[in-house]
């Protein structure tokens, strides 16, 4: 196998990788995020050496670096996705850890403005946006409550309790246990509404325990 030739273009492209994996990767983890400075950086760089050294050889074919990459990096990106009841964790993450690999990749392949302009949006998506999703889920959010009651009697009145303060819910689990009744709902409303509902578990005597 003939050596790949020295071009100073090459290396062009492994300084910018490494320049935008920086960025990226110090944000993820400045917010303490489970893919930090250091995965973020490996993920762009090695995209970026894959596809250089790809396309360098004779015979390389575009299109199958890019879908060898992206099956390597999907590996990645499902290991830090995670559910727990209706909460589901992650897909930023995973989302950021594919498009570093994306970013690498139109690196490797000279195409500087691409990378550059789609940098800059993803940094953004990642720091400005951030507000407005705090926005939107004060507005409204879905918590999953498990409770516990002495009595079927309070069933009854606490869906009258919901309606009456006009949140969504769904019944999942009515079962009859030693200690009473437990009982799992997902609940959807404004935060206002759900610590208001909150307050009010928490000071009803028919409740034994509660959790979301």
């Amino acid at each position: 196998m003939e050596l790949i030739p020295i071009q100073p273009e090459y290396a062009l492209r492994l300084l910018l990788s490494f320049a935008v994996g920086f960025a990226i990767g110090f944000e993820r983890e400045y917010r303490s995020k489970a893919a930090g400075l250091r995965t973020i950086l490996m993920i762009c760089f090695g995209s970026t050496v894959f596809t250089i050294v790809s396309v360098a050889a004779e015979g390389g074919s575009d299109v199958r670096i890019a879908a060898n990459i992206i099956t390597g990096i999907g590996f990645l990106g499902a290991g830090v996705i995670f559910k727990d009841g209706l909460t589901v964790t992650g897909l930023t993450t995973a989302s950021t850890i594919w498009i570093a690999a994306a970013l690498g990749m139109a690196i490797g392949f000279g195409q500087y403005y691409v990378a550059i302009v789609s940098s800059g949006i993803v940094l953004a998506v990642l720091t400005l946006l951030e507000k407005f999703t705090l926005l939107i889920e004060r507005l409204h959010q879905v918590r999953n409550y498990k409770i516990t009651i002495k009595t079927d009697n309070f069933q009854v009145e606490f869906e009258n309790e919901l309606a009456g303060r006009k949140l969504k819910f769904r019944r999942k689990r009515d079962v009859k246990i030693q200690a009473g009744y437990y009982l799992v709902y997902d609940v959807a409303g404004n935060e206002k509404k759900l610590d208001q509902l909150d307050h009010y578990l928490k000071t009803n005597s028919g409740v034994s325990t509660y959790e979301y």
